[in-house]
């Protein structure tokens, strides 16, 4: 629990940081000029678009903002996206274009997964709500109403008897 808690935490760094690591990283490893243009153009806003995408896909769960924790799927999905990513920054050129290629591939079945996961769990489920405090019992909805009949009318009459006149 308290490594995807770290996750949760760390995933809004990441939005700045990978694309900040990719413009150091075309600098320290001598990239060129057309690494530069793919860098600035497309890279450094692609990056941080698609990490606040996948934000806001993780964060709009219920159990990930009740338990400020991300599911294993998202660490190691998100995980694996954000590692090619810092790959992509060493700008090498023997595996740089697979690098590129499993980025992009990583990156959308991480957006599909995160969409699953929400759907699944946005879909009403049946009968109980998980929440902070514990379980709560939900009454199922949409049942038809049982039938009204005429409530039974019982009449009672009051008889008056005459005071005792014993003394107890």
């Amino acid at each position: 629990m308290m490594l995807r808690r770290a996750f949760f935490l760390w995933l809004l760094p990441a939005a700045f940081l990978l694309p900040l690591w990719l413009l150091i990283g075309w600098g320290v490893f001598n990239a060129g000029g057309w690494a530069l243009l793919w860098v600035l153009v497309l890279a450094v806003p692609g990056v941080f678009v698609w990490q606040l995408v996948l934000i806001a896909l993780i964060r709009a769960r219920g159990t990930v903002r009740g338990h400020r924790a991300v599911s294993w799927w998202d660490v190691l999905g998100v995980g694996t996206w954000q590692a090619l990513v810092v790959s992509l920054g060493f700008f090498r050129p023997e595996w740089w274009g697979l690098a590129f290629f499993l980025a992009v591939a990583v990156g959308v079945a991480v957006f599909w997964s995160s969409l699953w996961q929400l759907w699944r769990e946005a879909r009403p489920s049946g009968v109980l709500l998980r929440t902070r405090e514990g379980v709560a019992f939900l009454p199922p909805t949409g049942q038809p109403a049982a039938e009204t009949t005429a409530p039974d009318v019982i009449i009672v009459s009051e008889q008056r008897e005459p005071p005792a006149t014993g003394r107890f």
